[in-house]
């Protein structure tokens, strides 16, 4: 349903298989971050904590695949939702430092914004769009929990206004007075997704997305597949005689979620007997050379 492309989502997946119960995870964890944003009221509530004011009702697509031709590298955005006005958001989770932020958030804005418009459409028509990262660490240093950017001019400090930002968010932040209460709260949530905290934090929207984040956590079906994706790891692990490499858990990872959005997660599975078959569907996918 979600994936990352260069987005190391699935980054942890053999960890959190192997040390950590479906029940007890962080919504920092790939896997979790990645269902859980399919709600809509999730990522509504995500939205609006981030940006600080109502957003209203979104429409969520997850693994959104933006693709021109072979030519061309292809991004799949984890999150990828527009509300009302047709504003577009893109949110990403972030848990290792790539040190390619700034450049990864402009390419992804940029391929948002192609996809926008049609053919003989006004540039009038584009909407706003923002690009989110949600970081479990500081991607710039300064100790700051958000760090907005926008177009401005270098000489005189006006804004350009073409509707185009970038947000990256940061867990490890210093400057709590600076912004507001409920986005501490929420990347605070981030990696202690507990009752304990909530029970600490006067904040009804953090109390309704974790009576979401709960719901899930006790859902037999998405738990299954939790465990399942660990188990698939350590097949692949074995087959290939060594322990999985990074990159191959980032495909598996990819390749489950990519394939229950298409129906066909019993094609999934039935690699797990048949190792040989994840090559083909490496390649049927465009993971082959992630």
């Amino acid at each position: 349903m979600y994936h990352v492309s260069d987005v190391r989502t699935i980054s942890h997946l053999i960890h959190m298989a192997k040390t950590k119960n479906f029940k007890d995870l962080n919504l920092s964890n790939a896997f979790l971050f990645a269902v859980a944003m399919q709600d809509e009221e999730t990522c509504r509530i995500v939205l609006e904590t981030v940006l600080d004011k109502e957003i209203g009702k979104v429409k969520v697509n997850v693994e959104h695949t933006i693709l021109y031709s072979s030519d061309i590298r292809s991004v799949r955005l984890d999150v990828y939702a527009r509300d009302a006005v047709e504003v577009d958001y893109d949110i990403e989770m972030q848990n290792e430092d790539e040190k390619n932020l700034p450049k990864r958030s402009r390419y992804y804005q940029a391929q948002m914004d192609i996809a926008r418009l049609k053919p003989n459409e006004t540039y009038r028509n584009l909407q706003p769009n923002y690009v989110i990262f949600l970081c479990t660490f500081d991607p710039f240093g300064h100790q700051l929990y958000r760090y907005t950017y926008e177009m401005c001019c270098k000489e005189t400090g006006e804004p350009l206004e073409d509707g185009a930002y970038r947000i990256f968010l940061n867990t490890k932040g210093k400057n709590a007075g600076d912004v507001p209460t409920q986005l501490v709260n929420l990347l605070g949530y981030l990696e202690h997704s507990t009752d304990d905290y909530v029970e600490e934090h006067s904040d009804v929207s953090l109390q309704r997305l974790h009576e979401k984040v709960t719901e899930l956590k006790h859902d037999r079906e998405w738990e299954g597949r939790y465990m399942t994706v660990g188990e698939l790891i350590d097949i692949e692990a074995q087959h290939a005689g060594e322990e999985a490499s990074q990159k191959t858990q980032e495909k598996i990872g990819k390749l489950c979620l990519l394939m229950k959005t298409d129906g066909r997660l019993d094609e999934f599975i039935e690699a797990a007997a048949k190792p040989e078959l994840f090559k083909e569907l490496f390649t049927e996918y465009g993971l082959e050379s992630d």
